[in-house]
């Protein structure tokens, strides 16, 4: 059993969300660096996702370096790979304002904006003591 929690969202790519989920999994300490990652066909049965969509999804972690495979073991976790400098920039200036202007869209102000950003923060860094436990 993968540790991915996923609930796929219609009309978001199947593929965004499962990458989106393992990367999750790997910040918040739920992988460790050298665990087994499912292979391409225990991750497409499990995630109930096409065998194509979950070997595109396992071929862009080991492209960005959160995966790594080794011959006659399979893909295991590697270490945090270093954030580069326009992975910085691009979070900094389009993800966050996509989510100020989502926010600002739903009527969220920005006291509870900054609240849940904190809460999130504070749950992925808690998330494998809670496992621990």
């Amino acid at each position: 059993m993968t540790p991915l929690r996923l609930s796929l969202q219609p009309g978001q790519s199947i593929f965004d969300q499962v990458v989106f989920a393992a990367v999750k999994a790997f910040v918040s300490g739920e992988f460790q660096p050298g665990q087994a990652f499912p292979s391409v066909r225990a991750l497409a049965a499990e995630l109930k996702i096409h065998p194509n969509t979950a070997h595109k999804v396992v071929q862009y972690l080991i492209q960005e370096r959160w995966l790594e495979p080794r011959p006659g073991i399979g893909t295991v976790v590697a270490e945090r790979p270093e954030v580069r400098a326009s992975d910085r920039k691009r979070l900094l200036q389009q993800e966050v304002e996509q989510l100020v202007v989502e926010a600002k869209r739903v009527g969220v102000d920005l006291h509870d904006l900054i609240e849940s950003i904190e809460a999130q923060w504070k749950a992925l860094d808690q998330a494998p003591e809670a496992r621990r436990k």
